[in-house]
Formats: C-alpha cells, structure tokens, sequence
C-alpha cells in the first residue's frame, strides 16, 4: 500500500507541474497525449483505492454534487474596486495627486498591465492548498464557488514549492479574473443559439454565468480560464513591489499575464503603454476593457493606503466600449450581389468604440427569430475593430409590448422578384440577375481594391452610373469616356481625367484579382488566388470539370459546383468575353516551383513594422503559401512581430518554426521570381 501511495503521490506531481508548464507558463515540457496517459494511470490507482483520494488531487475538478445555493463568504481584506481613468490626462493627474500626497518630488515606479474583461475571484489557499474560492461580491462578502473553480484547470489545487525564492506561505489569497476567450465563447454561443438558448451579451457575461452555476458539472463544460492580478491578505511572505509578488506568484503555480506586464519607470512610460494595449486590445484572443496601473513600491502602497471603495494607489484605464445599448429604430432588407437578402438595423445613433453607430447587421431570418429581436427593442449592440456593428441581443426587460416581430418579405424589396429559399440554407434569395441591386453590387465589387481596384469610383459614382444608364455591366466600364464622367454630380473635369486613368491602369492586374473580380458565389481573395495558381489562366479555369476542382487542396463541393455553375451559364460567359476584349491584361501568376513557400501555411501574429499583416497575407498568397488565423498541426511558419499573442505558445508547443520579421522578408525575397 506505501507503494502504491508514493506511485499516486509521484504522478500528483507530475501532473501538477505539467499543468503549471501548459497554464501559467505556456510551454509545456509533453505532448497532449503523454499528459492524458498520465492522468488516466492516475484516475485508475485512485478508482482501485478510492481511500488514496484527496481534495486536492488532480482528478477531483469535477463530479460534486449540484449546490441548492451558494454560501458566503467574508473577505479578510476587502476587495475593493478601482477608481477610472478615461483619458491620458487624467492618468497624468493621478500621479500629480500621488506625489502631492507622499510630499515626493521623484519619478514614481509603476506596473502597467492589460484590465482583462471577466469575473473577479479571490482563491485562498492554506498550507499551499485551495481552500476556499469566491466572488468579489460587494467587495467584503462574496459569493462561494470553490466547487465551481476547481473546475478550472488555470487553477491550481496545490501551490508549488519554488526552486528559487519565498516557499509557499501559510496563507495566501490571492486575487484574479475568471474569464473566457473569444473563439471559445463565440462556439459556445452557437451552440445556444442552435438549442434554442438566449445567447450570452459578451465573454464576461459568459464566465460570470458560468462560475456562479449551482452544478459544477455544468462549470466544468465551460472553457474558463483564469490571470491572477494581486493579493489580500499573506502570512509567511514579504513583497518589496507589485512586480516581485506577480513574479513569485508565478513559481508558486498561479497563473499570471507575464507577457504583458510592464515596470514602467515614469508616468509617461505607463501613460505611454495604457496607449499601446489600446492599440493591440483587437489582437488579443480575450477580451480587454482597459489597462490597470499600480504604484510598483509595496512600502509607497502602504503609505498611500485607501479611500472609500478603492486603493489609492492603482487606477483602471479604460478604453472605448465596444457595446452599448440603443434602441432599434425599423429593420429593412438590403440586397447583395449574390441576390442575398440581408436584414439591417436601423438605430438611434450611439457611440461605440469612438465610432457612432447607426446601423448594424443582423445577419438573416433565422437569427433574428432565434434571439427574438423586435422593431422598437431596445437592444445591445457590439463593435470590435473594423467589424461591422451588429446587434447582440435585445433588452427584453424593457419591453413595452409595442415592438414589431420581423417578417422577410415575399418579394424582392428592389426588383419585387418572389424571393426564394432553398432548402437546408439560412439565406432568402433574389433569384433575378438583373435586379438592380445585384447589379450595383456586383459593380461595387468588381471595383473594390481587393479586386480590380478602381481608385475613386465609389458607390455615389456607380449609383448614378446606373441611374443614367451608362453603366450596366462591369465590361460597361472600360467602354466610358471623360464626356460621361462629366455629365454626372459633382464631377469636375479632373476628377474625371483621373478616373478614366484608373479605369484604364485597372486593366493590367494580376489573375487572382480578375477571378475574384468576377465575384463568383464561394470564391473569396484566397480561393481565387489557390485557383490562379493551379490553372495559371482563365481559359483553363473557365472549362474545368467538377472532378478538377474538387482535386484541388480547399476546393469542396460547395466551392466547386458553383464555380462549374457560374461558367456554364451563358450570360456569365458573354461578360466574361466583353471583359477580356475590353483590353484587360491577366498577369500569370508567379512560378511556384521557384518560390520556397509555394503550398506552406503560414499563421501571422503581432504588429509587423515594415508592413500590415493584408499586405504580408498577399504576398504569402502571391508566392503561393497561404495564410491561416490559427495554429494547427498543418502550421508550417508562425510569423512573429511586435507584442505577439498566445499564437506564439501554441506554435512553439506544436513544433511549428517561428520567424521574425527580418526572417520572414529574407524568405519571401528570396522566393519572389516572377
């Protein structure tokens, strides 16, 4: 029997180590297989002598019994909520205020970090074990969820003993947010949706629900993670700065944002780095609502002390929001150039991430039913980055029963063709053509810069376009003159000199564009540039077989019979002629038997200096890699630049060669022959 314990003691530790290496370094020592085989010895010595088992183990995250309710829980030190900061100038009189306070006329020290949007917990352990959790609460009581937070696989049971610095104290609480990453809570909102669940508001939203389920079980399915920021209170270990505790907390086994914490020397420098995370925050695989500053002194800490309802020696940063609530005007229908009928919503103007919103999408008739968004809602909606704004959910509490359910129309809202629907897909469709609105589209797209790249003929250009009918068809464009230009709105003889010099430069483009140009239903910029660079020339596109394409690397089914059904049609195939008569010169795209990246996958991350990541993707592409959003197995390059993300851990745990930039440039210099 002492065998058999040291045996299950011995594998407690290995996998206690292994999960700090994966959880709180990001650089596993093994593979995902070898860790499950030494779980699994240790689940099958622990179900042979159950007697063997302790609360601690690895293997005790999951299978208590649902909680009727949650106990409370009084936190020994409160925890206290931050004051704000909404601009750099108020971050400047912060620190003003500080050293009026401490008489200081000398730089203060600070840490800067990334505020990440979740749940605030306190973990405390005794003797280096977990305890007790909770939740912040109203800072001096919270909730209990120890059950719930040992499903958490971030979050250890037992703290580690380090081979350097302070052993574990005898008691620790330790302070940190429970969050959920964005791929992971957008999954986990599909599979809501699809069971006819009201989907989340936001990752918070999600993580908060999740900690604070009665069923552990129920916690345990949901993807949560954890970063620890701080502590209460501590016996048996001294901290000089803030950054020598988040550093020893680290070797204890807690996991905290080492890759984004920053010792800042001077205010500025702090100012300085609130800025860039502001920039980075869309890179960020989790969501971050602002940047927190802390005076980096434990002793400067203490004497600054606190007010109220929080310290006086930290302060939130907080960037844009990203949502906001408003109230949902009227929805109409837009028509795209694939015949799509997409709703839209029409709102009361609001500000969202430094952006006003009036509209947003609402994507189709499935998912306004699924999360029974009205006319007259008032609703919430999201903008991140450059995405379209769209309409998360609607507020039903205040509802005042004269909101409208939406009906898609019967017919086209344009052209008044009967809208169809096929079976087994989510999109209402006009079926003609020659709808109006298809045709401006199409035009739209043929024009646009990942196409032929008509610089200056935007949508009021090619609306009036159409209106005069000078325009019909995208071939109809390189048979203008300056005289039509001139006769339209507020075209000077100038600006139509140059158009008509933009529609003739449009005619020397590569193959991959003028694919794309076609706007083919399925074939976006890479597909059409995997599509130039197997057929090397539209004839041989145009007369391939479903059985070629579907030989082809990424090519479906999909993707094949509507390449094989837009060249069989007759009409695509007199535009297509008018086209290549028009003048238009396909470049042949490069040799990829000279290119070292033909058929590698690259996966870029981190803000390169010498170009944007659209500009590194089409120069991948033209060289005939390709270019994908996560790390996998099939990864062959990480591109590596400034401030990179988790792609980095993963890519190094999967074996994939890492480049940095000027790694990256000398490569596909070297494979640029034409």
């Amino acid at each position: 029997m002492e065998e058999i314990r040291r045996q299950i003691e011995e594998l407690r530790e290995k996998i206690r180590y292994h999960n700090y290496r994966y959880y709180v370094l990001d650089a596993p020592e093994i593979s995902d297989a070898k860790y499950d085989r030494l779980f699994r010895q240790l689940v099958e010595l622990e179900q042979a002598h159950p007697e063997l088992i302790t609360p601690d183990s690895p293997t005790q995250r999951v299978g208590a019994k649902p909680q009727e309710a949650f106990a409370q829980v009084t936190h020994r030190q409160p925890m206290l909520s931050l004051e704000n900061a909404f601009g750099r100038q108020e971050l400047v009189d912060f620190d003003a205020r500080l050293k009026r306070y401490l008489n200081l006329r000398s730089a203060i020290e600070y840490t800067a970090e990334p505020k990440i949007d979740g749940l605030a917990v306190e973990l405390v352990y005794e003797n280096g074990r977990l305890a007790v959790a909770s939740t912040r609460g109203d800072g001096y009581v919270g909730e209990d969820v120890t059950l719930n937070i040992k499903t958490i696989l971030a979050v250890p049971l037992t703290l580690m003993e380090p081979k350097e610095g302070p052993p574990v104290p005898e008691l620790l609480e330790v302070r940190g947010e429970v969050y959920m990453e964005i791929e992971a809570f957008q999954e986990l909102n599909r599979e809501r949706i699809k069971k006819d669940l009201p989907p989340f508001a936001n990752p918070r939203n999600a993580a908060a629900g999740s900690v604070r389920q009665l069923d552990p079980k129920v916690t345990a399915k949901r993807p949560l993670n954890m970063f620890c920021y701080g502590v209460g209170e501590v016996r048996g270990a001294n901290f000089e700065t803030q950054m020598e505790m988040m550093l020893t907390l680290q070797k204890w086994g807690l996991r905290v944002n080492r890759q984004y914490i920053r010792l800042c020397k001077t205010i500025d420098e702090a100012v300085n780095y609130c800025g860039q995370l502001e920039e980075m925050r869309e890179t960020f695989p989790y969501e971050i609502d602002g940047a927190v500053i802390k005076v980096n002194s434990m002793e400067l800490q203490r004497r600054l002390g606190e007010k109220a309802r929080s310290p006086r020696w930290a302060m939130a940063y907080k960037f844009k929001p990203t949502q906001e609530t408003t109230r949902l005007l009227r929805i109409d229908v837009q028509v795209g150039r694939t015949g799509v009928l997409t709703p839209v919503a029409h709102l009361e103007p609001v500000e969202v991430g430094g952006v006003v919103v009036k509209r947003a999408t609402l994507h189709n008739e499935d998912e306004i039913q699924k999360k029974d968004i009205r006319e007259g809602d008032i609703v919430l909606v999201q903008r991140a980055g450059d995405v379209i704004p769209e309409v998360v959910m609607p507020i039903v509490s205040k509802r005042t029963g004269k909101e409208k359910q939406f009906v898609m129309p019967k017919n086209c809202p344009v052209c008044g063709a009967k809208v169809v629907r096929k079976p087994g897909e989510v999109a209402s469709r006009c079926p003609n053509p020659n709808c109006p609105a298809q045709v401006k589209e199409a035009l739209k797209h043929f024009v646009s810069k990942g196409a032929m790249n008509i610089e200056g003929l935007g949508d009021k250009l090619i609306t009036q376009l159409i209106e005069k009918g000078l325009v019909e068809e995208p071939a109809d464009l390189y048979e203008l003159t300056k005289e039509d230009f001139l006769k339209l709105d507020k075209v000077a003889d100038k600006a139509a000199t140059n158009l008509i010099q933009a529609i003739e430069d449009s005619k020397k483009t590569t193959l991959a564009k003028f694919i794309y140009g076609l706007g083919i239903r399925h074939v976006g910029e890479h597909i059409a540039s995997v599509l130039a660079n197997h057929f090397g020339s539209i004839n041989e596109l145009q007369n391939a077989s479903e059985e070629e394409l579907l030989a082809i690397d990424e090519i479906g089914p999909e993707i094949a019979q509507s390449i094989v059904s837009y060249f069989q049609d007759e009409e695509n195939r007199r535009q297509l002629k008018r086209l290549l008569e028009s003048g238009i010169e396909l470049q042949a795209p490069a040799r990829m038997a000279e290119s070292p990246i033909a058929g590698k996958t690259f996966v870029l991350t981190g803000s390169l200096a010498s170009m944007t990541r659209s500009e590194a993707k089409e120069i991948i592409e033209k060289l005939g890699g390709k270019v994908s959003s996560s790390v996998s197995s099939g990864t062959d390059y990480l591109v590596v630049g400034e401030s990179p993300g988790s792609k980095l851990a993963k890519a190094r745990e999967k074996g994939v060669s890492i480049l940095t930039e000027e790694e990256f440039l000398k490569l596909i210099q070297g494979g640029n022959h034409e």
